[in-house]
């Protein structure tokens, strides 16, 4: 059964991501699209990252979408998925299409669709998608060859990046990041970033050297996460040659990872923070903030403090760019753990690019470290220590944890009491003075993922312990 996540579709290569599952799953986005849309009206970007036959997908899609009479924008080259949503928004596209699964291990691909509105799309129209997808039947796909598309003027070649680059120019201060003379090290882990994160920094006379900037569909036999265990040798190269931060993209560029001058990792949870902080400073920003429900309370804390309101939606980016769509003046930023963010006249999807530019507008306008900005920050709001910690179970043991979920909460964690249960998404529990433990299903992938937060190291490990404990049955 092909079933979308937080972020679109995503399959084992070979095994379920395959020609006839992308033909099925594309003549489906066909036949919702022309629900809404007459016949030779509607036009759909259709991008790829840089993963293994990628290219090759896209082009089954497009020929399939162009077979219903649905015109394409192909990308001439691989696209990240934040350029994609640029331009739907910013040419009034019917949507998009892009071929990618992110962070995910190389063995996966993917296919994130986007609607008119710019974002992933919403369950409503996802479940459409999957109704469609279990009807179907290979005489239900229509489609013309690639050639021929190009040839009749239904497929188009199209460069994606230009109107994105003027959009970030405008989004982000290049006269301070100019100004500010910073050097910084980029680790483009085999993805899409390549030619943009580079390149605009290049754009704002930022200083930088970038690394594995070349395509690699193995991504160094591994995944192109930029997580702290990912970025060691971005870590080393700061530390070695005295760059002032570290930026990394993941493979479709819509997450981010941070390094600071001295070679620390520094969190989504607290980018999203320190972001905040600064537009509202140098900004004077106030109003949204939205943020997925196991992101971190130092940004409830913060927003507390300077007067701005928080919404705490479900994991998938779809609800917070749903929030800033229908709150296009007053929404500051918008954020999740897992390294996504957006801002105030952006679009709304996550866009790593963007995260690291504006980073480095951080660090050059308040002539700080990303560091001393995060201990400015925690003057205002007290200490708090996040941890996501993740595990791969078994069939047998996810379904009894599962089990455990619906029938056996307990009445404390780590001799705290459970003051509050929240099951949005995932099982959140709040606990004596603002401490909290969260268990959630990876939506792509056979893992338990354990959030906790607290005031203190001490009390944060023995939650992590009996946390651990719980998923195990111990």
């Amino acid at each position: 059964m092909i079933k979308f996540g937080t972020s679109g579709w995503r399959g084992i290569i070979a095994k379920d991501f395959t020609y006839e599952n992308v033909a099925i799953v594309s003549q489906s986005i066909a036949n919702v699209i022309n629900e809404d849309h007459k016949k030779g009206h509607a036009i759909v970007i259709i991008g790829y990252d840089t993963r293994f036959m990628s290219e090759d997908f896209a082009k089954i899609s497009a020929e399939i979408l162009a077979g219903n009479g649905i015109k394409v924008l192909f990308c001439k080259r691989d696209t990240p998925t934040p350029v994609i949503a640029y331009n739907i928004v910013s040419s009034k596209l019917t949507g998009g299409i892009n071929f990618t699964a992110s962070h995910n291990p190389y063995k996966y691909n993917g296919l994130k669709y986007s609607p008119s509105w710019g974002g992933p799309a919403l369950p409503e129209t996802t479940k459409k998608i999957e109704k469609y997808c279990v009807s179907l039947k290979s005489k239900d796909i229509k489609y013309i060859p690639f050639e021929a598309g190009v040839k009749n003027k239904i497929i188009e070649i199209h460069n994606p990046s230009t109107t994105y680059i003027k959009k970030i120019k405008e989004l982000v201060n290049f006269k301070a990041l100019k100004k500010s003379k910073i050097k910084v090290a980029v680790d483009i882990l085999h993805g899409t970033g390549n030619g943009y994160l580079d390149t605009l920094l290049e754009m704002a006379g930022v200083k930088n050297i970038t690394i594995n900037k070349n395509r690699d569909v193995m991504f160094n036999n591994g995944a192109p996460e930029p997580s702290e265990n990912n970025l060691k040798e971005l870590i080393n190269l700061v530390k070695k040659e005295s760059y002032k931060l570290g930026f990394s993209t993941d493979g479709d560029a819509d997450r981010f990872g941070i390094i600071d001058s001295n070679g620390a990792f520094i969190t989504p949870n607290q980018i999203i923070s320190i972001l905040l902080y600064h537009l509202n400073k140098t900004r004077g920003w106030t109003g949204i903030v939205a943020k997925s429900i196991m992101t971190t309370h130092l940004i409830d804390k913060l927003a507390t403090k300077i007067g701005v309101e928080i919404k705490e939606t479900p994991v998938g980016f779809k609800y917070i760019g749903d929030i800033m769509v229908n709150n296009p003046s007053n929404f500051i930023i918008g954020g999740e753990e897992s390294g996504g963010l957006t801002i105030r006249g952006h679009v709304p999807e996550k866009d790593g690019i963007l995260a690291c530019l504006l980073v480095s507008e951080a660090v050059a306008m308040n002539k700080k470290s990303v560091t001393d900005l995060l201990k400015d920050i925690k003057k205002i709001t007290g200490e708090v220590i996040t941890s996501r910690l993740n595990f791969h179970l078994e069939t047998e043991a996810m379904k009894a944890f599962r089990d455990k979920l619906k029938d056996k909460i307990p009445n404390t964690f780590a001799g705290m009491r459970i003051k509050k249960y929240i099951n949005i998404d995932g099982d959140k529990f709040i606990l004596d003075d603002n401490n909290w433990i969260g268990f959630r299903l990876s939506g792509t992938e056979p893992v338990v993922r354990l959030y906790a937060e607290s005031d203190s190291q001490s009390k944060l490990n023995k939650l992590l312990k009996d946390g651990k404990g719980f998923i195990y049955g111990r």
